[in-house]
């Protein structure tokens, strides 16, 4: 492995579409919610083994969910979770652990992921992100990986990608032509035609020169409050001075903040199965789906004349399902949702 290679887990969000299973007490990041044996979160650090050593491995998440990412990925050193005091987005946290690992390691290549996708095929994905972290090295770029559209998919970001010549550096990476926000879903069945769309995975690659570069040219009100905070980088009075100094951050995703401004961005154009697990719907597609189109996610549960659903339950509760058609029922502790898949957006309105 690559000791210069360093993954950065974002693992704050409160997981609100995935009521009742999810919870701002335990999101959805934390949960097995596949049924598999093993939650989200540590699945996402699993398919970087090989790749990324242990102690190389940071997680930015909320103080109030330190001890389960411990209890979760025991193999990362406690010192490399880092706790917002608040909520600012991505870019913030980004620009936060970028300036803490440059103090430890200026030669750094770093990968950023989200905690709760979900990637089938290891193997590519690897391949993939190995050679976006080679080509982050030997340049100034920053690498996003694109994901081959499989449905004119409304609750992805897309990425409008140049692919009439490749990097001259590697055949398989493209110059971006422009990030494009959630369609409607005209313009995604318009996108899926053209090969030049992708589905932003919301997973970066870049040298910490670079993304530290970008900050400070794009974001400087951002990277300077960071950058101020150098000489408090593992101390005791780290964590007091971030929770000072971080509700000063606006509040920007590194998307807008960075992404959509810098001139030498790059894609890498994938074509794993991959899935943000944004919605239920998402999830049963993402399961082992009987031959009604059903998926039961649970230990007692049975259905009958009922056809593309989904069942969730916890705790062994029996659970009988009849006549249903397109639906999700998800149970957990005395909280019990029946909803439409096809209004699931909804679902955060609800409670």
């Amino acid at each position: 492995m690559n000791e210069n290679n360093y993954l950065v887990i974002l693992a704050g969000g409160a997981g609100s579409r995935f009521w009742p299973i999810s919870s701002e007490e335990l999101p959805k990041q934390f949960l097995d919610i596949l049924g598999c044996g093993r939650t989200l979160i540590q699945l996402t650090l699993e398919r970087f083994n090989g790749l990324i050593p242990k102690e190389n491995v940071w997680v930015v998440t909320a103080e109030k969910y330190r001890e389960i990412v411990m209890e979760q990925l025991p193999e990362i050193p406690s010192g490399n979770i880092l706790c917002e005091p608040c909520r600012r987005n991505t870019a913030p946290c980004i620009c936060y652990v970028s300036w803490k690992i440059k103090k430890l390691n200026t030669k750094a290549n770093i990968v950023v992921s989200p905690s709760d996708h979900l990637v089938v095929d290891i193997q590519a994905f690897q391949s993939a992100i190995d050679d976006s972290l080679s080509f982050a090295a030997e340049t100034d770029a920053v690498v996003t990986l694109g994901l081959k559209p499989t449905r004119p998919e409304t609750g992805y970001g897309y990425i409008k990608a140049d692919l009439t010549y490749s990097s001259s550096r590697k055949h398989n990476i493209f110059r971006v032509d422009e990030f494009k926000e959630k369609p409607t879903l005209e313009v995604a069945k318009e996108y899926i035609q053209s090969p030049n769309y992708l589905w932003n995975s919301g997973i970066f690659i870049w040298n910490v020169n670079t993304i530290i570069n970008a900050f400070r040219v794009y974001e400087p009100e951002v990277s300077s409050i960071f950058e101020g905070l150098m000489p408090y980088y593992g101390t005791d009075e780290e964590q007091n001075k971030i929770d000072e100094s971080y509700p000063q951050c606006k509040n920007i995703s590194v998307d807008y903040a960075i992404l959509e401004k810098a001139e030498e961005i790059f894609v890498f154009p994938a074509s794993f199965s991959w899935s943000d697990l944004g919605t239920w719907n998402s999830l049963r597609e993402q399961s082992d789906m009987d031959k009604y189109g059903n998926v039961c996610i649970g230990d007692n549960i049975k259905l009958y004349d009922t056809y593309n659903t989904i069942v969730h339950t916890c705790n062994k509760k029996e659970v009988i399902v009849e006549g249903l058609d397109g639906y999700v029922v998800a149970e957990k502790e005395g909280k019990l949702l029946v909803c439409r898949l096809s209004e699931e957006q909804r679902i955060k309105l609800f409670h």
